[in-house]
């Protein structure tokens, strides 16, 4: 039984603990021919891995991914592309005290309850350090999709931050990659870096946050009726994140608030086929895209991982208190943002071939 690989025809396997020699992805699907080098996929990979700055974990990784096999003079070859990453900045010292705790927010338990057995060093196959095989992943995914849909792209940034939104009025896309945070709003970036900068250094304490995803320039008629509906994959693919607790599609939880008449994404005919006065949807009707951009929102629950004591039980069950040591993130949410990227590019690569495998990429014309 594999619970390790997500995909359809184009199918991710991601193996490797935090603390172990290794992690990384096998790639299987990927159409032949695609460019792809190291230095493509480590321009993904410098988006997430840690230590860049004070606002993220300290623990200093060059997550260099090496390319074992399926590419053969800067081309994919058609066969699964196996991708590894080493762990060089392992401190497993630091988790010398949680090994018969169990810590609050962690997987710990869960994994204790169900196997039997856990690495205690960093939570192992449970730590966010395997995230970084997905990125890499992804960055495949990101160069078939330009073979396929060459004008599609997929952008994530930070909405929210504990308490703290974003004013959708100051959206600005260059200003993402300007700050620390993947930040729309350079106004609110400036604000979270005094927030997170209390949180951390003076209250010893961690916060959550949105992320927003957004593929833009998607075809229409990518995804299928029923249980093969490209929402449904994307909210999967999303939830599967670590510290993901909600995902939403266009409007999601929102649309609750609404009207009929308000939800309704009213359409017209534009000079290049259809167009709509707005996206409640978030680019998706009945499973399917409609070509407008797809968007997605995951929520982030704070890093469990803090300096302040929490109430716990070690595995005999007795009770005690635990302070978790080492270097984590304040806020999870904001290496997650490339995450989420590159989750949003393996959803759409694969419905995109599902797509074309289907229809052979033929769809009804309007107009």
């Amino acid at each position: 039984m594999s619970m390790n690989s997500f995909g359809h025809l184009f199918r991710v396997t991601t193996w490797g603990e935090s603390h172990g020699p290794a992690l990384g992805a096998t790639v299987d699907g990927c159409p032949p021919q695609v460019p792809v080098t190291p230095e493509m996929l480590q321009h993904w990979l410098d988006k997430r891995k840690p230590g860049q700055n004070k606002n993220t974990t300290q623990r200093q990784e060059p997550d260099a991914v090496e390319i074992l096999s399926g590419v053969f003079e800067g081309q994919t070859t058609g066969t699964p592309i196996q991708l590894m990453i080493r762990n060089t900045d392992q401190r497993s010292r630091d988790y010398g005290d949680i090994v018969e705790k169990f810590r609050p927010g962690h997987a710990d338990i869960t994994y204790w309850q169900k196997y039997g057995i856990r690495d205690y060093r960093g939570g192992g196959r449970s730590s966010a350090r395997e995230t970084a095989s997905r990125v890499a992943a992804g960055g495949v995914a990101r160069e078939a999709i330009k073979a396929m849909a060459p004008d599609m792209s997929v952008t994530g940034y930070m909405v929210q931050m504990g308490e703290k939104k974003i004013d959708r009025a100051k959206f600005d896309w260059d200003a993402i990659g300007q700050n620390d945070f993947w930040c729309p709003d350079a106004d609110a970036a400036k604000e979270w870096e005094d927030y997170l900068t209390w949180l951390r250094k003076d209250d010893h304490n961690s916060v959550g946050a949105i992320i927003e995803v957004v593929a833009r320039n998607v075809p229409a008629g990518v995804g299928a009726p029923v249980y093969g509906k490209l929402d449904t994959d994307l909210a999967a693919a999303m939830m599967s994140i670590n510290a993901v607790k909600g995902v939403e599609i266009g409007e999601g939880m929102a649309a609750a608030a609404l009207t009929g008449r308000d939800n309704a994404d009213e359409i017209f005919m534009g000079l290049n086929g259809p167009e709509y006065s707005s996206n409640h949807a978030g680019g998706i009707l009945g499973g399917i895209s409609t070509g407008q951009d797809v968007v997605v929102r995951f929520a982030v629950k704070p890093t469990s991982s803090i300096l302040s004591p929490r109430k716990t039980i070690t595995k005999a069950g007795e009770e005690t208190e635990i302070i978790t040591k080492g270097r984590h993130d304040p806020c999870v949410g904001i290496r997650a943002v490339p995450v989420g990227e590159a989750m949003m590019a393996c959803v759409m690569l694969d419905h995109m071939l599902l797509h074309r495998g289907q229809t052979g990429g033929n769809r009804g014309t309007i107009g």
